[in-house]
């Protein structure tokens, strides 16, 4: 089981938990859900109280993955996985993404 910190805008917002490669686990943190100033992570993670599950690691951290060449060369460079998304993850997008999210792994 692999964990992360997910911060939006540089302040935390959730957990995303890989439990397996075919379970993924969303909670948001309770300061941030209760702050209403704060918006959702992504729409397709609206802010709940409740634990979103899915068997396939949620879109929003999908989405700012490399894909192509560039994946296969952070695969091969970080010594990861190329099919491995929540280790690429992890190992990517702690600074430096497109958007607003970023995502800390928690050890």
């Amino acid at each position: 089981m692999r964990q992360a910190e997910v911060y939006r805008d540089g302040v935390l917002a959730g957990t995303l938990i890989e439990k397996n490669r075919n379970s993924f686990v969303f909670r948001y943190n309770e300061a941030y859900f209760a702050d209403k100033d704060k918006p959702a992570v992504s729409l397709t993670l609206p802010k709940t109280d409740k634990e979103f599950r899915s068997k396939f690691l949620f879109p929003v951290f999908s989405n700012i993955l490399s894909e192509g060449a560039n994946r296969k060369l952070q695969g091969r460079l970080l010594k990861i996985d190329e099919e491995d998304d929540f280790g690429i993850l992890l190992a990517t997008a702690r600074f430096d993404t497109v958007g607003a999210i970023t995502v800390k792994e928690i050890k």
